[in-house]
């Protein structure tokens, strides 16, 4: 009987995650928190309704105080997935859904367990910076693992499928009526301080993302080409490709090494072609988005 046990479970595959999965979730929950600490410590005590479902959440939350704003998100979201379901399908991962409601519940325990009795200074400024920054931070690394934290983007997704609304404007033209809410529920100046909000999150989550999957294009030609091309196919684990060059004073033949690999391994790579070729001429370009084998997936 337990041999027979042991044939049977020895079929089974062992349901362990890899190292790439166990950061990407890793880099989701900390994305989720980076927003959920933006939202309760720095835009909630000042009711700064940003946009999205945290911003709508802070509106209700004026004329329901006792729920606190981390179960309103979480209740918002269960809803706008019920109606995402019926209009659009399946049209989000189940990694936006799990980000979705992880969001909500930290910013529920954080409301629970580290509350802030008010706002952290008088200028009302600096703490929508820093709320800011916290939140684009967050949102940029959660849509780097190809996820988001669902809200609005359901409601834009419905407009895109049956008005032809493209889905950035959605999102825009939703924020823009949950920031009109918020004028009128906190008054213009706090509404005013939301669209800043708003406009600023914009622009900082592009400028992370983009920043998060900067990667270098290097073009390397060198006397010691080969073991150049060794060191980054074997020690870096990093694909080249080798073209047959001339030099345009000298007339001599020579290899030309090129490879896209990321700042670490760059660096890596520089200090390498340094002690083996200190005459190297190499070549550096900032490439914003690599996809294919070793990279980002195409689908």
């Amino acid at each position: 009987m337990t041999l027979w046990l042991k044939r049977i479970l020895g079929r089974v595959p062992e349901l362990r995650p890899s190292p790439g999965v166990l950061k990407e979730w890793g880099m989701i929950h900390l994305g989720c928190l980076l927003v959920a600490a933006g939202i309760t410590w720095f835009l909630v005590p000042n009711n700064i309704a940003a946009g999205g479902v945290s911003g709508l959440a802070m509106v209700l939350n004026r004329f329901l105080p006792g729920v606190p704003v981390g179960v309103l998100m979480m209740g918002m979201n269960v809803v706008l997935f019920v109606i995402g379901f019926i209009f659009i399908g399946f049209g989000f991962g189940a990694k936006t859904i799990y980000s979705s409601l992880f969001l909500s519940g930290a910013v529920w325990l954080l409301e629970r367990f580290y509350p802030v009795s008010g706002p952290l200074t008088e200028d009302i400024m600096v703490q929508l910076v820093f709320g800011t920054i916290l939140g684009a931070t967050g949102m940029a690394i959660v849509f780097n693992q190809n996820a988001s934290t669902g809200g609005t983007d359901i409601t834009a997704k419905i407009l895109n499928k049956y008005l032809n609304i493209d889905i950035g404007k959605g999102v825009l033209l939703c924020d823009f009526f949950i920031v009109l809410a918020a004028g009128w529920v906190f008054g213009i100046r706090t509404g005013m301080y939301a669209m800043l909000g708003v406009i600023l999150n914009g622009f900082l989550v592009d400028s992370v993302i983009v920043g998060l999957r900067i990667n270098k294009y290097v073009v390397v030609i060198s006397r010691q080409s080969e073991a150049i091309r060794r060191f980054i196919v074997e020690e870096l684990e990093s694909g080249a490709t080798i073209y047959e060059g001339r030099g345009g004073w000298s007339g001599e033949p020579k290899e030309v090494i090129t490879t896209i690999v990321n700042r670490r391994k760059f660096i890596r790579l520089r200090n390498f072609i340094k002690t083996v070729d200190p005459r190297a001429f190499i070549s550096v370009n900032n490439i914003h988005e690599v996809l294919g084998e070793g990279f980002e997936r195409l689908a």
